[in-house]
């Protein structure tokens, strides 16, 4: 039900009831959500994981990783619930931080839930060395992650730990000669500057003309902002900070705010570039396009919040909690297989649309006069339904 009607536990069991005449407790459900938070949230992650790497030959190869924060309806606090930056907006809100590691086409891995306060560049260590003891996997894989969750403390532990890496680098906050390095790559698509730091590592950085229109627009929509605000005089010295684009105003004569000019010439000397830091020996083309599947765990996030309505939450014990998160893992292992199948079989249909389909789909008893048995038959009346018929596991179709 996660997947096709997501819905509060209660209202699941209404649902049941009236669609499909099914009985479920709701005590039992909730008894059920103990026993997944006790005994079973390892072994649905271990599943996940044996079976991912049955579809890439038993190589993981790649671990993305990434951090995203679930809200709750409410302010209350506790030992996992909490107040912090939240990535849906809801700052007022307490909520938990969810780490997510996914492989190659975005087939969740493992995940685990911090503190809602936590921040999240302290959060990618424990997950990835915890999978690697509990699978013994090994160093033979490589670890992405984006620029956010990496400190020059982050990549150390790294490097100890024996892992490879790529990551999104910071490539303003590089020293002097580095930069010097990074704005003399060519500004050519498919050209890469390969980088070499002091302590091995490499910096890959290359451009791209659609990130350099991106970045020069917003730049644009930015400074606009706050040339409006200038001429209404709304701009004060609490304005000078680092925050967005307020990093190109400054102060003169210790009063006067203005709008710098030469730091919007500079900032665009920079557009279209990206750079990636790794110790592996990768190819500047494979360390580019394995950093640019990182979006797979981005896109597990969206279909988390969107299609599984994993937040708000409304449980507010955190065993509770933890199976209610497991029940979205295990939800979206399931959507990731869908779509897996989809694709293999040519269906023309994505999984959302596939279960928008099935929603027309009915089923009909119909009850035989002669002897008052009732014979049980589906309804496929659409192509679009016929297209999905071989998904659903009954042999009582009806054509019409």
């Amino acid at each position: 039900s996660r997947i096709c009607s997501p819905m509060s536990k209660k209202a699941t069991v209404d649902y049941l009831r009236r669609h499909f005449k099914e009985e479920v407790s709701l005590q039992k459900i909730y008894r059920y959500l103990d026993k997944l938070y006790n005994t079973q949230q390892e072994l649905v992650q271990e599943i996940s994981v044996k079976h991912t790497k049955g579809l890439f030959g038993g190589n993981l190869g790649i671990l993305f990783y990434d951090v995203t924060t679930l809200y709750f309806e409410t302010t209350n606090k506790d030992e996992l619930r909490e107040s912090g930056f939240s990535k849906d907006g809801k700052n007022a809100n307490s909520q938990v931080v969810l780490g997510l590691l996914v492989s190659r086409g975005g087939y969740p891995l493992s995940y685990s839930l911090f503190n809602g306060s936590q921040y999240e560049g302290y959060t990618m260590l424990p997950i990835v060395d915890d999978f690697v003891q509990r699978f013994n996997l090994g160093n033979d894989f490589v670890v992405i992650a984006d620029s956010g969750l990496m400190s020059a403390k982050n990549v150390k532990l790294l490097r100890d730990g024996g892992y490879k890496y790529i990551i999104g680098a910071r490539i303003k906050k590089e020293s002097g000669r580095i930069m010097e390095k990074i704005i003399a790559t060519e500004r050519r698509c498919g050209v890469f500057n390969d980088i070499k730091y002091p302590d091995g590592d490499r910096l890959i950085v290359g451009y791209s003309d659609e990130r350099a229109k991106k970045n020069a627009f917003d730049r644009e929509q930015g400074v606009e902002r706050l040339r409006k605000r200038f001429s209404k005089g709304t701009l004060t010295k609490a304005d000078i900070n680092k925050r967005g684009y307020n990093k190109f105003l400054s102060v003169s004569s210790g009063i006067t705010v203005s709008i710098d000019e030469e730091k919007i010439k500079e900032d665009a000397i920079w557009d279209g570039l990206k750079g990636y830091k790794t110790n592996t020996d990768l190819s500047p083309e494979k360390v580019y396009e394995a950093y640019q599947n990182l979006w797979n765990v981005e896109r597990s996030f969206r279909i988390t919040k969107g299609t599984l309505d994993v937040r708000p939450m409304f449980h507010f014990t955190p065993r509770r909690i933890e199976a209610h998160v497991c029940i979205c893992f295990v939800a979206l292992k399931v959507y990731k297989e869908l779509e897996r199948l989809l694709k293999l079989s040519g269906c023309p249909y994505s999984v959302d649309e596939t279960l928008k389909i099935a929603e027309t789909i009915v089923t009909i008893e119909i009850a035989r006069p002669e002897n008052k048995d009732t014979i049980t038959k589906t309804l496929c009346l659409t192509e679009e339904e016929r297209a999905i018929a071989y998904l659903i596991d009954t042999d009582d179709w009806l054509e019409l």
